[in-house]
């Protein structure tokens, strides 16, 4: 395999040569389109959950307590409590850890979600990149990453490219004097969790796993989120957290979604985006001018075709809201994403696809 390249430490303001805080949902605000562009779960949330957070309503007057919610996480990943820390969704976790894990050279592994880089610099450090490559598949060679880097952030499935890295391969970046941050926030749209380091907590040193409730179940504007990691890493972050950072409502819809039938309904979710995608897949298939990134794990792909804005500005007039990956550092201007959806959404979307690629330059 060939390897990745590791680009140079960028800090400071001025220095991005992409735009690191712009994400899916930038694509739909205030447009009436059908979102392709954003990765949250269609027809979510459900209408138990909904019910569920509704009840919370009654008890506002109270400070929120987490410790029900906290429970409930630990006993989902077979974890003792001290190793959980509940956050206000994924996003502020790679905050708490650029504000209380110290390192000399943190390195994140691109592309990806680009919070955790943005954060990094914001709390003033110099972040290198490893690079992965399209001629590789976009996988993790880990030997890529440096071995003086003490802290790395991955994302699992990955996050523009769909992929899923073996666990063992992101486990074999774990050592002594190292935090290794895993951002599993679309782990459980993978049918049985393959591949997940839920349960390596606080026996692999430096593991710091993120999960997020916000995309399966469709509680974006809720934020919640939970951090796994040995009890040590736990403690410093919720120090760096504000005084009850997660409300009531979504401590409700944590506790709840970690219930035997809501996991059970998670996993039924991620064999229905399974198939999806496979269909989503085929019918890109038929366009020879798109090359798919991947094999796709997640509940997005990836793609790169010649003259991606100008298909983006034919899909938008046409209704459909994709998102541009040129913010993605790693990838460029002829790069899309495509988030998953049922059949008949897909078939339409197919549809408006093959209008625009007639319509744009060759």
């Amino acid at each position: 395999m060939t390897g990745p390249a590791l680009s140079a430490p960028r800090t400071g303001p001025g220095t991005e040569e992409v735009d690191l805080r712009h994400h899916g949902d930038a694509e739909v605000r205030g447009a009436d389109l059908t979102d392709l562009a954003v990765n949250v779960r269609a027809g979510t949330p459900p209408a138990w959950l909904k019910a569920e957070i509704a009840a919370s309503l009654d008890g506002l007057a109270a400070y929120p307590d987490g410790r029900a919610a906290r429970r409930a996480v630990a006993v989902r990943h077979g974890l003792p409590e001290r190793r959980v820390l509940l956050t206000a969704g994924a996003a502020e976790a790679f905050v708490l850890l650029a504000r209380a894990v110290r390192a000399r050279r943190p390195v994140v592994v691109h592309p990806q979600f680009t919070e955790p880089e943005a954060a990094l610099r914001d709390a003033g450090y110099a972040v290198g990149r490893v690079l992965l490559a399209e001629r590789d598949g976009f996988r993790l060679d880990p030997a890529a990453v440096p071995d003086d880097a003490d802290l790395v952030v991955v994302g699992n499935p990955t996050n523009p490219t769909s992929v899923l890295h073996p666990a063992d391969a992101v486990a074999s970046l774990a050592r002594p004097g190292r935090t290794v941050v895993v951002d599993e926030a679309f782990m459980d749209a993978v049918p049985g969790e393959r591949e997940s380091l839920a349960g390596r907590v606080g026996v692999l040193p430096g593991l710091v796993v993120l999960r997020s409730l916000t995309k399966t179940w469709g509680l974006a504007g809720l934020r919640i989120g939970y951090v796994l990691a040995d009890e040590g890493t736990v403690a410093e972050l919720e120090r760096a957290q504000p005084l009850w950072p997660v409300s009531s409502p979504a401590l409700a819809a944590a506790e709840a979604c970690c219930a035997p039938a809501a996991l059970a309904e998670a996993a039924a979710a991620a064999e229905e985006i399974a198939a999806d995608r496979a269909h989503l897949l085929a019918r890109l298939g038929a366009f020879p001018e798109v090359t798919v990134a991947g094999p796709a794990a997640g509940p997005f792909v990836l793609v790169r075709l010649p003259g991606a804005a100008a298909v983006r500005a034919g899909l938008r007039a046409r209704g459909f809201a994709v998102r541009r990956g040129d913010t993605f550092p790693g990838l460029g201007p002829q790069w899309l994403r495509f988030a998953v959806r049922d059949r008949a959404t897909t078939d339409r979307f197919a549809a408006a696809l093959a209008d625009v690629l007639g319509d744009a330059p060759r």
